[in-house]
């Protein structure tokens, strides 16, 4: 008896299937963010600041750092998808989606009450 059960447990092993290792080609994860670290101001501020107060001639040199870190920035913020869209605009495309997702919920709500799709029942 006993070997008859770990026989079924083998069996119902080998018919398990392994997980998988890593996602599909076609699924790839969305792009991660910069660190927000890149968008920070604050550090070349306070060093522009030090500088300051002792009186170095550091202080050109910094306050170019912090030039070109807004110059990026601004490009950065140009090249955004929409940037060139209008708050009225963004307005009538986010009410335009709600009501395709409005109108797609009651589709869905509609097919599932016909009752073709059956689910099987294990």
């Amino acid at each position: 008896m006993a070997s008859a059960a770990v026989a079924g447990g083998a069996a119902a092993r080998s018919t398990e299937e392994p997980p998988p290792s890593e996602p599909p080609p076609e699924q790839k994860p969305p792009p991660q963010p910069p660190p927000a670290q890149e968008f920070s101001f604050l550090p070349l501020v306070h060093d522009i600041i030090k500088c300051m107060d002792k009186d170095s001639q550091d202080v050109h040199q910094v306050l170019n750092e912090l030039k070109n870190k807004f110059q990026e920035m601004r490009k950065l913020i140009s090249s955004m998808p929409g940037i060139s869209v209008s708050p009225e605009q963004q307005q009538q495309q986010l009410q335009s989606l709600r009501e395709q997702v409005r109108t797609k919920n009651e589709l869905l709500q509609k097919y599932k009450s016909l009752c073709m799709f059956e689910i099987p029942k294990e």
